[in-house]
């Protein structure tokens, strides 16, 4: 009797941490500190990530697609090259849209 409560105990501690793992953000973890100017021209799109909720480090996601793969970037958002970049991509979605 023992051992199957003690294995009950065990068996639902072990779902609850799976179950915990699982309910994580999609959060940059570091900054690259450069991409090259040929990876630059695929970027799509970008996306602010904020110190709110699970995520501790602000940056700046940037969505490329170079040769067919889907591929996410983390950036320093202060840093030049990267303000830089938003203002491109910002710019170029203005004109798509006109």
């Amino acid at each position: 009797m023992k051992f199957s409560v003690l294995f009950c105990i065990l068996l639902f501690t072990c779902l609850y941490l799976t179950l915990a793992q699982g309910s994580y953000e999609n959060c940059c973890l570091k900054y690259v500190k450069s991409i090259r100017k040929a990876t630059r021209r695929h970027v799509v799109e970008y996306r602010r990530q904020e110190t709110d909720g699970g995520c501790n480090l602000p940056a700046i996601v940037f969505k490329v697609n170079y040769k067919g793969k889907w591929k996410q970037i983390c950036a320093d958002p202060n840093k030049d090259w990267v303000k830089s970049l938003i203002e491109t991509i910002d710019k170029s979605i203005r004109q798509a849209k006109y």
